[in-house]
């Protein structure tokens, strides 16, 4: 499994904006601080408003803030936010049935290790 830019450049952000909770930071503080294009941070901080991680406001004073305390938005739900479900075996051919697959089993308990892992990782735990 490979995470996109999507999840590496999401989870800077809103690392960076946990960081200065429960203060607003503006988008272009940090698209700077974290050398992410703006305009790409903008499409990001989108998905993540959508999925209740972030609240934007708007006006002179404006920018985003965490939409939850950082102990209660874990790395797990960030990642399926900008990356969709986890998925970490897909078969590659129609003719394959998981009841006769020998190694499905391996992948099967490698994902939930995994989804286990990355949810039990908050944003607190990154910040301290």
């Amino acid at each position: 499994m490979r995470f996109s830019t999507k999840a590496e450049y999401g989870l800077r952000a809103i690392i960076n904006l946990a960081d200065a909770y429960p203060e607003i930071k503006s988008l272009s503080d940090v698209s700077g601080e974290e050398k992410i294009s703006f305009k790409y941070l903008e499409r990001l901080m989108g998905y993540m408003r959508k999925k209740n991680l972030v609240v934007s406001q708007k006006g002179k004073m404006g920018g985003y803030v965490l939409a939850r305390e950082p102990k209660k938005i874990n790395v797990g739900e960030i990642i399926e936010t900008l990356e969709g479900p986890l998925e970490f075996m897909k078969c590659e051919s129609s003719h394959c049935t998981s009841k006769n697959c020998r190694s499905k089993k391996v992948w099967v308990a490698l994902g939930i290790q995994i989804r286990k892992t990355l949810k039990n990782i908050t944003l607190e735990d990154l910040i301290k």
